[in-house]
């Protein structure tokens, strides 16, 4: 059996990146994906859209196209997902974010570079993890949960990192916000979860890929190999289901050992 057979979730930045891994993933373990993105098409990788992606395998995808800073647009993310499931929504996964060229040291920092990052990444986060809460305290519990929320944090939300000030700040509240959701909402039977990957080479060109910083992550990573998204994509499919029990407020590391060094 499937581990989201009949489960409904929505993955904002699903178009492209960790969004594309995760949303194929939950589909093929049986899910029913609201992707959410600025643009249809996946960024750097090529290939078809992820929902014609899905969908050529026997999966049901839907593309929402939405702006995770707009609250009207995290609406009509949840609207489809009850559209698609029955009107349920399972999960919610807060994964889009912006860094590249727009995440440098303090000094380096504008205010538009600070502003775009947090307003992607932890306004776009608070939205999703508000709209969702408002939509799971409506429903019935299933296998005791309401609903579920992952959200991306990063290990640079926990450590530091060379020349990324605002973005390991934004993780860093990021893995906030998931505790303090955690705690408030426990009772009501809402989990809220969070996965912090290490280096993931997902082909996104800037400076994830400045070979200083790949060399200096290889070096500092025990596991003899850097991230892969499917490594993502494995955690999340576990926190989504139903074996993911009596966890909830936990920041899942993903990150071949990293920060254990």
């Amino acid at each position: 059996m499937q581990r989201l057979e009949d489960r409904t979730i929505i993955v904002t930045g699903g178009a492209s990146g960790l969004g594309r891994a995760l949303s194929t993933a939950f589909a093929a373990e049986g899910a029913r994906v609201v992707i959410g993105d600025v643009r249809r098409e996946p960024l750097h990788v090529g290939g078809v859209p992820t929902d014609e992606l899905i969908a050529g395998t026997g999966g049901i995808a839907r593309f929402v196209e939405s702006d995770v800073r707009s609250a009207a647009d995290i609406d009509r993310l949840v609207e489809a997902a009850l559209e698609l499931g029955g009107g349920r929504l399972d999960v919610m996964v807060n994964n889009a974010m912006v860094a590249g060229p727009h995440s440098k040291g303090l000094l380096e920092t504008t205010e538009d570079d600070w502003d775009i990052i947090f307003d992607v990444g932890l306004r776009g986060s608070f939205l999703g993890c508000r709209s969702a809460v408002r939509q799971m305290l409506t429903q019935e519990p299933r296998n005791e949960v309401r609903g579920r929320v992952i959200n991306l944090g990063s290990q640079q939300g926990i450590v530091t990192a060379p020349r990324d000030t605002p973005y390991g700040v934004s993780k860093a509240g990021a893995i906030y916000l998931t505790k303090q959701i955690a705690v408030d909402y426990a009772q009501d039977l809402i989990v809220c979860n969070c996965i912090s990957p290490g280096k993931i080479v997902t082909g996104h060109p800037g400076l994830p890929m400045d070979p200083a910083l790949l060399e200096n992550a290889r070096r500092r990573t025990p596991w003899p190999r850097l991230g892969r998204p499917q490594d993502i994509a494995n955690a999340a499919v576990f926190l989504a289901s139903d074996r993911a029990t009596y966890i909830t407020g936990s920041n899942l590391v993903v990150d071949g050992g990293w920060l254990a060094r």
